[in-house]
């Protein structure tokens, strides 16, 4: 039983307990423990042979017994009495886009709705809307919510998705049987929701190797294997194919596999301009039928007569006439990035210190890090007021003074209330060193309404960042409905940033938006939104996503060094 099992109990413990009108703090509590979980990764067996789980913020020793509970028995008791007690399709309801655990509960209380079924009936039988705070306007959204579920049905984040898929190739590499294991397809491309994990591997004895694969705690079932594919499904959900080639076959097998359809299209033609033909099993000349040696994705860009063309941006979208053109613009990378701009800790809703925070960044490389807990009206997340922002101020003074090389930005994430008005004066913001303003509540407000809240920080003079600017979170709630266009007009003109959330629940901006802004001149910020310290390395996601909107270094804010920062910021 690994730590992904064991998130997995938890969130649907957090799920649970939601239903259950339990105490939002312990909610949040099993989800942090979850998140946490996650960012373990091999480091959860050894902490758990030494004893230390529960030594872990956001685990505690509560927690770290239902671990053990669920390493020594395969599940948990309190997660059992609690399925007993909720109907199960109230989970599902409660993931339906606009209703939420607060609804799914009317639904159950007053109609005994238990399923996604019985509650699209109610709906069409104008049932839904005679209920307390219901209308016909209401039930049309529930009817529009369960449309969108069924169109995301078969999809998961890529939060979900690339964490499983890297546990899966780690396994596999373990095998003697398999000599290479690479991820490919949609989720090589960073697209931001995936249908199916497509792996490529590379083995002498294909049965040894697809049969080691079918045994992985993962895996749910094996739908088929022939012609040296094998499928199959997880259990969280998503589809999962293995591609098995020879060593010889690799390189050109991960290009083709990793492409869209409309990509590897342009480049076929490009390859029979070459007078070669471009097949999944290698390249080979098209008057003799010779395979000809390639031995890596670069090499066969070349040979084809194009630069070579990165995986996030392989989506058949001019890509390869640029590449044909040596005019791929060089796009931003991890290691461009010398600071994240928005973070958590314990003074509001993080689950580390603002010392540990800083110790895990600066082991990251960086040069420097914004703290942006949150502002007061934000109860639930412990946000800061006044005199506690100036505490924190004070305490990262004497911080910054026991640093030499590494600096402390002092910052907040003031929240755009539902007024237009932000959550701090501006004379408290005037003091930050780093503003982000971020919307956190009000989201069904009229479109309108959204898009004024959203102008009115990022005109504001001491707003540097305007966070997630869409609200949408992966899968389970769509972004509200705010004029991007406008936002960015008003960007530009201010000098305002625009965060790429680098959360994998987030991503937003989406990669074609920030695409957009960064070609009207407005800087991107790429922030992480860590919550604890092993959230940091979800800056990744964020750079992917820049990577995919053909973002360069130089138009994202924190490649600037310190001192090209503070110059920006105080400007």
């Amino acid at each position: 039983m690994r730590n992904l099992e064991i998130a997995w109990i938890f969130w649907d413990i957090a799920d649970l307990l939601e239903l259950s009108d339990e105490n939002p703090f312990k909610i949040r509590a099993y989800r942090k423990a979850a998140d946490t979980l996650i960012g373990l990764g091999d480091n959860f067996d050894r902490l758990f042979q030494e004893g230390k789980i529960g030594s872990i913020p956001g685990i505690g020793p509560k927690l770290a017994g239902k671990i053990e509970e669920i390493i020594r028995t395969g599940r948990s008791h309190y997660h059992e009495e609690l399925k007993s007690k909720v109907p199960r399709g109230l989970v599902e309801i409660k993931a339906i886009p606009g209703v939420g655990p607060k609804l799914a509960q009317l639904f159950y209380r007053h109609l005994n709705i238990t399923s996604i079924e019985q509650l699209e009936a109610a709906a069409r039988e104008h049932r839904i809307r005679e209920l307390p705070g219901m209308g016909s306007k209401s039930e049309l959204a529930v009817l529009r919510g369960i449309e969108l579920l069924r169109q995301a049905s078969t999809q998961v984040p890529i939060g979900a998705a690339l964490p499983l898929a890297e546990e899966l190739v780690s396994y596999l590499k373990q095998i003697p049987a398999i000599k290479e294991a690479v991820i490919v397809g949609p989720l090589r491309r960073w697209r931001e929701m995936i249908d199916q994990i497509v792996l490529l591997v590379v083995s002498s004895e294909p049965e040894a190797a697809v049969q080691s694969l079918a045994k992985h705690p993962a895996i749910k079932e094996t739908e088929r294997f022939e012609g040296g594919r094998w499928q199959g499904k997880t259990w969280v959900g998503v589809g999962i194919e293995a591609v098995l080639v020879t060593a010889a076959q690799f390189p050109v097998a991960k290009q083709r596999l990793t492409g869209s359809d409309e990509h590897n299209q342009q480049v076929q033609a490009a390859a029979h301009d070459q007078g070669l033909d471009l097949r999944e099993t290698g390249l080979f000349a098209k008057e003799s039928g010779r395979m000809i040696p390639v031995g890596s994705e670069e090499d066969l860009y070349r040979r084809l007569g194009l630069q070579y063309i990165p995986p996030e941006i392989r989506e058949g979208d001019g890509e390869v006439a640029l590449a044909l053109e040596s005019a791929l613009p060089p796009l931003v990378q991890l290691s461009d990035i010398r600071g994240d701009l928005h973070m958590h800790t314990t003074w509001s809703d993080g689950a580390n210190t603002l010392e540990e925070m800083v110790a895990a960044a600066r082991k990251l490389g960086y040069e420097y890090m914004a703290v942006t807990d949150h502002s007061k009206s934000l109860a639930i997340t412990h946000g800061l007021d006044e005199e506690r922002l100036k505490s924190q101020r004070e305490v990262i003074d004497r911080l910054n003074r026991s640093l030499d090389d590494f600096r402390v930005l002092c910052g907040t994430e003031v929240d755009i209330l539902s007024n237009r008005t932000l959550d701090f004066a501006d004379d408290v913001l005037a003091d930050m060193d780093v503003v982000i303003a971020s919307i956190h509540t009000g989201f069904k407000q009229d479109g309108t309404v959204l898009t004024e809240r959203a102008l009115s920080a990022v005109k504001n003079k001491h707003v540097d960042i305007l966070s997630h600017p869409t609200g949408r979170i992966l899968g389970r709630r769509e972004p509200y409905g705010i004029d991007l266009k406008a936002v960015f007009a008003a960007a530009a003109e201010a000098g305002t940033a625009i965060e790429i959330n680098a959360s994998p629940d987030r991503l937003d901006l989406r990669d074609i938006d920030a695409g957009e802004a960064a070609d009207m001149g407005i800087k991107i910020a790429i922030n992480s939104d860590a919550h604890d310290t092993a959230r940091l390395a979800e800056m990744r996601y964020g750079v992917a996503t820049a990577r995919r909107g053909r973002i360069e270094p130089d138009q994202v804010l924190n490649t600037m060094t310190l001192k090209q920062l503070r110059r920006y910021l105080k400007k």
